[in-house]
């Protein structure tokens, strides 16, 4: 992983696991593989970047197989995506070829090719998601027709597991897939059965691709690179049409209507644990943003507020570890949807990729339009580096400061313009500024979360 201060697995079998550090697409930073390895999973993709997302994707693979082959590895298990149909978006063309690539290592390839998987993290999931949780009424272009065979996350992880080291699965490649055979229109309409929502459809046959982009971009929490290479892919029908892995690692697989209760439970349980929304967006951070976690004095401007906080000071720690989401920012939430729709129109990521989790926050997570920096429960201290289009760069940080017996919330919005047209912007914004971070830090500090 590019930095393992974000891995924060706590089960039985942590002690077990020892973490490298390492950027695939810059090969020197991979050279530690160690030689015993036994088998590896490639599960690498480069959709959130740019339009050069399958030549990153190549790179990788390639770099991946380079360090590889200096190893004794047997086997290498690659989870791709199902390729049977004629005329492949540039997706799944991407995906082939990373296959191709792959087989240049020295190790047996095992190739697993899923349609959508249906569980909290996957990006055509959270679309499905986001699409009939806000809409009512939907006038969807004609790729809701295309057929799918989705599978649960469940059921990846079985079949990821039964081809460890299963020599019936060396240098095959097979499809994998769920029961149900879909269409997206199908998926959304059995999504609200499921949480019992009336949602209505209506096709529109003329939208282009572009649009459909945009479309997606702007209603859900996507962002527009991914919307777009997600619907050209739409385009092509996911269907398993050789079933030979039934022979390999036999599995029944859960129905679409029970993936998407398991999902439900998982989301509701705050047991999620990571989420497509958290991987780094080129242009933004680059990998090694965690050492960043002093807020730059020089050339600045900012605005502080400073609260007194009476009584216990954890409640108010809670309040802002759950700031943004579902919980809002406590004050002139309109406000910041605005800002936030804002952001989309000039091809930000906006306010709706929300929190991974509704209880918990790490370094590395994202929280609406911000990244979290550093999340200290200890120190009580939360640090926001903006992901938003900004002309400049802007951090936002939350402390509890413990003095002589008595408390403090501290909050500082901190912005290092981009030349003029950045200190006009922050002066611009100062209006809002003073109403609405003097009452974000007074609800912090007094909110009280109801209990049915």
């Amino acid at each position: 992983m590019r930095d393992k201060r974000r891995f924060h697995e706590n089960s039985d079998y942590s002690d077990k696991v020892t973490l490298l550090q390492g950027d695939l697409l810059q090969q020197e930073s991979i050279d530690t593989f160690p030689d015993n390895i036994d088998a590896a999973y490639y599960l690498v993709h480069s959709m959130t970047q740019n339009e050069d997302f399958a030549k990153l994707e190549a790179q990788s693979a390639q770099n991946f197989v380079t360090e590889l082959n200096k190893t004794h590895c047997r086997q290498v298990i690659f989870l791709s995506g199902i390729t049977n149909d004629t005329g492949l978006s540039k997706h799944l063309l991407s995906r082939r070829h990373v296959e191709d690539v792959l087989k240049d290592a020295n190790a047996a390839l095992t190739v697993l090719r899923a349609s959508i998987i249906i569980g909290s993290g996957s990006a055509s999931f959270e679309i499905i998601r986001d699409l009939t949780e806000k809409l009512p009424v939907m006038t969807v272009p004609r790729w809701v027709n295309t057929k799918c065979q989705p599978i649960a996350i469940r059921d990846v992880l079985g079949y990821l597991e039964s081809v460890l080291l299963n020599e019936k699965s060396f240098d095959k490649t097979f499809d994998i897939g769920g029961p149900d055979i879909l269409t997206f229109r199908d998926m959304m309409l059995g999504y609200a059965k499921v949480r019992k929502l009336k949602r209505y459809i209506i096709t529109i046959p003329f939208l282009s691709p572009k649009i459909s982009s945009y479309w997606l971009y702007f209603v859900t929490s996507t962002s527009y690179q991914l919307a777009q290479s997600l619907v050209d892919s739409m385009k092509n029908e996911t269907i398993v049409k050789d079933h030979a892995i039934d022979k390999v690692a036999p599995r029944k697989c859960l129905t679409y209507q029970e993936a998407l209760e398991l999902a439900f439970m998982k989301i509701e349980q705050n047991s999620i644990v990571s989420s497509w929304k958290d991987a780094l967006n080129m242009g933004y951070l680059h990998s090694a943003f965690m050492d960043q976690i002093k807020v730059p004095q020089n050339g600045t401007l900012e605005y502080k507020v400073k609260l007194p906080i009476k009584g216990d000071t954890q409640p108010v720690l809670s309040n802002i570890m759950a700031i943004g989401g579902n919980r809002g920012w406590y004050y002139w939430d309109w406000i910041w949807g605005l800002r936030g729709f804002l952001d989309k129109i000039v091809g930000g990521v906006g306010l709706r990729r929300g929190r991974t989790s509704n209880i918990t926050v790490s370094p590395g997570d994202v929280i609406d339009f911000w990244r979290v920096l550093l999340a200290d429960k200890v120190n009580k201290r939360l640090l926001l580096y903006a992901e938003m289009k900004l002309p400049g760069e802007a951090w936002l940080e939350f402390k509890i400061i413990e003095r002589n017996n008595k408390s403090t919330l501290s909050q500082i919005a901190t912005f290092r313009p981009n030349g003029l047209l950045g200190r006009l912007y922050w002066y611009s914004m100062l209006p809002f500024h003073l109403f609405i971070f003097k009452g974000m830090a007074k609800q912090i500090i007094n909110y009280k979360v109801l209990v049915a």
